[in-house]
């Protein structure tokens, strides 16, 4: 089955050390992640939102000149998108963040494949099963 090592051999060790190492800078991106914060804007500046790099809500800042008492509708609607730029932001910083930590060991399903547009995700999310498939809780096939 697997000879330890040699010539074309399989090294389960290196694999193992190779794995240690790739959790361990996953999660010093993790933890990176967590303080920084990235921000989103709408309605040219009216309103920004701060956002962790896990896309945790921060602050929220509003100018004086979006508050319209006739009309908190367009509000709402700045402070939506605000919020949705901050973690649009947010999702870009982790990508680059984890970037090949992401896609897992090559030759064990971490290879990039062309066209693949699954891309990392930010943690908690489903880092290692690009497409599963199947109900909740099943082996992808």
């Amino acid at each position: 089955m697997f000879d330890g090592g040699g010539a074309g051999g399989f090294d389960m060790s290196n694999l193992l050390a190779q794995a240690q190492a790739m959790q361990d800078q996953l999660m010093k991106a993790q933890a990176d992640l967590e303080t920084q914060e990235v921000e989103g804007s709408a309605g040219g500046g009216l309103v920004a939102a701060v956002v962790s790099g896990t896309g945790e809500l921060l602050r929220l800042d509003i100018k004086k000149e979006a508050v319209d008492p006739e009309d908190t509708e367009t509000l709402a609607d700045l402070i939506v998108a605000a919020v949705r730029d901050a973690s649009e932001n947010a999702k870009a910083a982790a990508a680059q963040a984890m970037g090949p930590l992401a896609g897992g060991l090559p030759g064990f399903g971490g290879d990039t494949v062309p066209g693949d547009t699954a891309g990392p995700q930010l943690p908690g999310g489903s880092i290692g099963f690009s497409h599963p498939s199947g109900p909740p809780g099943q082996n992808p096939a």
